[in-house]
């Protein structure tokens, strides 16, 4: 058994692929339409995909209203870099902050929380 994806839901798929595609730059998948889209990594890679859900709630971070259900990581070269790019594509800054010197808490354009981590270096 192999995992070949993680999907999100979401009220717009579309817009929502095209967000992380700009984010990680991985390419959007060939078959995206209003009701499923993702990015996938090259190769038969995993895919990050988007289904669109009637009444969708976005979760609230870090409150349990409407609970996350799930988050993601990235690692990032250059934590301010990353939050002004990402932020710039219509990310937002979480208000709660666990441990800013360690990772930053970053909301999706439909409300997902994302954590950015410092990249580490790895030794030759």
């Amino acid at each position: 058994m192999q995992l070949s994806a993680i999907t999100l839901d979401c009220s717009d798929p579309l817009a929502l692929a095209d967000f992380y595609h700009r984010a990680t730059g991985l390419p959007l998948h060939p078959r995206n339409h209003a009701e499923f889209a993702g990015v996938v990594q090259p190769a038969g890679g995993l895919l990050l995909g988007f289904q669109r859900v009637d009444g969708y709630r976005a979760p609230v971070w870090p409150g349990q209203d409407v609970p996350q259900q799930l988050h993601l990581d990235f690692d990032v070269d250059d934590l301010a870099s990353a939050e002004t790019r990402l932020v710039a594509l219509g990310a937002v800054r979480a208000a709660h902050q666990p441990d800013p010197e360690r990772f930053l808490v970053l909301t999706d354009p439909a409300g997902h929380p994302f954590c950015l981590s410092p990249r580490v270096a790895t030794a030759p």
